[in-house]
Parts: C-alpha cells; sequence; structure tokens
C-alpha cells in the first residue's frame, strides 16, 4: 500500500499494489503544471482510492486533464484521455515508492536550466 497527500492535506490517496517505474516528463505543458520537470507513475485506475476529490480541480489540456488541489495548488494527477491508468506525481507520494525513474520524455522540450546526467534513456515522442 502506498499513500499520499497534497500538501495541505485535503485530498488523500492510496494505491494498492507496487508502483510502476515513473517517467520524468520535461514537456512544456509538465514543466509549467508542476514549476519544473513532472516525474509521474501511471497506475490502474481500480488500484487508487482517493478521499477529498471535492477538493480537486481539472485543468484540461490535449487529450489531458490534471487534477491539483482547490486549497493549497499541489500538482496530483494526470488523466489521459480513454486511458485505463492514471498518472500520479511522485513528490506526493508519503510513504517509500520502492521505485526509481526509468525514462525521461520530451527532452527536447526540457529547461536550459539543468542538466540530465544519470544515464536514463531519453526520447523525444511525436
Amino acid at each position: 500500500m502506498h499513500k499520499g497527500s497534497c500538501l495541505c492535506g485535503a485530498v488523500h490517496f492510496e494505491v494498492t499494489g507496487a508502483l510502476p517505474p515513473p517517467t520524468a516528463c520535461h514537456c512544456t505543458q509538465c514543466r509549467k503544471h508542476s514549476g519544473h520537470f513532472e516525474a509521474g507513475t501511471d497506475v490502474p485506475r481500480s488500484a487508487v482510492t482517493i478521499r477529498g476529490d471535492e477538493h480537486i480541480a481539472w485543468y484540461r489540456t490535449e487529450n489531458v486533464r490534471r487534477g491539483f488541489c482547490t486549497t493549497c495548488g499541489s500538482s496530483l494527477f494526470f488523466d489521459a484521455d480513454g486511458a485505463d491508468w492514471i498518472g500520479i506525481a511522485m513528490g506526493v507520494f508519503d510513504t517509500p515508492t520502492e521505485t526509481k525513474i526509468r525514462l525521461h520524455v520530451f527532452v527536447a522540450n526540457k529547461g536550459d536550466y539543468y542538466d540530465l546526467t544519470d544515464g536514463l534513456p531519453q526520447v523525444n515522442p511525436q
């Protein structure tokens, strides 16, 4: 069981089962939504229980809803249209995640103020 919450505690969630290795997304939308690059894990919807969902607002971008807490503004969820999974931001887990980033995506859009030196695969999807 993995537990997490927003900064103020208005939204809590639990994920049953192991977390898939996260992806670090450097696209402009993720950078603007999170304030840096976004690292998230995609888990089956059936494995997630959310409490405080009345405090979640959704902002729509291309084919995706991005969920954040309406009280504190924490970036929480990435909900792709038609997917049977939901992405959860790695920074909002309260318990150890027992996983590591596996891949960097949209690296052509990354900020110029940091370098990627971890040796992980880097891709630029079309």
